[in-house]
């Protein structure tokens, strides 16, 4: 196929089941061909050539989009997996293939003493996925998105040119690939910034009754950058409403002592848990709960996720609004954080017209045909109320 050997574009029933579907499982769009190669030459002659009859080419390593972002529809999907090196690490940056993952990065970065600055909640996603997303995590009040912490990315164009690229070497690349989602042009190796890390992070679990409280102290625990790691959840209180918690984490290293920044909150202090591990264990946190989904089965079945930011003087109103008759499942999570304008500087990645953004992450399990109808229509209800409070969708 397009003069490819038939071991390198591939065209196989198998390969393109797996090019058209995802971990969300919700939509499908098979492509006509998946390229399976380790070259970099083979990347860029099948943009070429591609670019040529009008197919769309789309990169793919780990898959765990939800909504059909990592497929092209009687295009070509790109393997990203056979580009998974980690190639350099310094005291100041690591030079990664696009299909490395956040937990390779941070197992050769460790053993140095730096960290990435910015990691996702769960690190198994491949560098160049979440680069061409963004990047969120709970250091993002401190740091901005993954994307504002990179200096340098070996990219192909949707002209089928290798280009290096960087802030001041061909900018426009630059700034067209980091949360281009894959549309603008391919990641092929990327060079993220490196931080100190400390040995030790101790963790608070602050509990709320109140909304208003919990975006009070969330808004205060940003501003004033008390904490390393700030991150927020809702879960139902069994009652029929709703109960909030703040995830704050400050890292540290023995002997020194740990913080415990927390005067002045609105938190039921008598609820709040507190507790100190590892780096390492704290920033893989997600490792035990995603084995049990594993076996349990849930992991493999359709996720409907919303991702949205909403402005802050709406969040609010629209966040009791979202809340209202929700349900999440026994799976079910909902993140909400602040992150500040101010932090972020990737074009590519929409924020509100706001200096501060609340992520509102709605990811829920749908365990049949019938519930995954009904939460993608939900969906689709909660995205036209936050688009009208001035929100913007952090994955479309």
């Amino acid at each position: 196929m397009l003069g490819f050997p038939d071991d390198v574009l591939v065209t196989d029933a198998a390969a393109l089941d797996w090019a058209a579907d995802d971990f969300g499982h919700v939509v499908r769009q098979r492509p006509v061909g998946v390229l399976r190669t380790t070259s970099a030459d083979d990347v860029a002659a099948v943009v070429r050539l591609a670019r040529a009859r009008g197919l769309a080419v789309v990169p793919r390593a780990e898959g765990h989009s939800t909504g059909g972002q990592a497929q092209a529809a009687g295009g070509i999907v790109l393997d990203m997996t056979g580009f998974r090196a980690v190639h350099r690490v310094t005291a100041e940056h690591a030079v990664v293939d696009a299909g490395a993952r956040w937990s390779d990065v941070l197992a050769a970065t460790l053993p140095l003493g730096v960290t990435p600055p910015v990691l996702t909640d769960y690190l198994d996603l491949s560098v160049g996925g979440t680069l061409s997303v963004g990047g969120l995590g709970g250091a993002s009040h401190h740091f901005g998105a993954q994307t504002d912490n990179v200096v340098e990315l070996l990219v192909v164009t949707p002209d089928g040119e290798r280009v290096t690229c960087s802030p001041t070497f061909h900018p426009d690349v630059f700034d067209a690939v980091r949360a281009g989602r894959g549309r603008r042009g391919v990641i092929l190796r990327a060079t993220v910034r490196l931080v100190p890390a400390h040995t030790h992070a101790r963790c608070f679990r602050l509990r709320y009754d109140r909304l208003a409280d919990f975006l009070h102290d969330q808004r205060l625990l940003m501003a004033e950058r008390r904490f390393d790691h700030l991150e927020g959840r809702a879960k139902p209180d069994g009652v029929g409403g709703w109960g909030f918690r703040i995830d704050a984490t400050a890292y540290f290293t023995p002997p020194g002592s740990p913080p415990e920044p927390l005067d002045g909150l609105r938190d039921r202090r008598e609820a709040a848990e507190v507790d100190t591990v590892t780096y390492r264990h704290f920033a893989n946190r997600m490792a035990d709960d995603v084995a049990a989904l594993r076996v349990l089965g849930p992991w493999r079945w359709p996720h409907p996720w919303l991702n949205v930011l909403l402005p802050d003087a709406a969040a609010e109103a629209v966040l009791a609004e979202s809340l209202a008759g929700l349900v999440v499942g026994d799976t079910g999570v909902v993140l909400v954080y602040p992150v500040p304008r101010a932090r972020f500087h990737t074009p590519g990645l929409r924020l509100p017209d706001s200096p501060t953004a609340f992520l509102l992450a709605l990811l829920r399990t749908a365990d049949s045909a019938s519930t995954l109808r009904a939460m993608v229509e939900h969906n689709h209800a909660l995205l036209r109320l936050c688009s009208a409070s001035g929100a913007t969708t952090y994955l479309p």
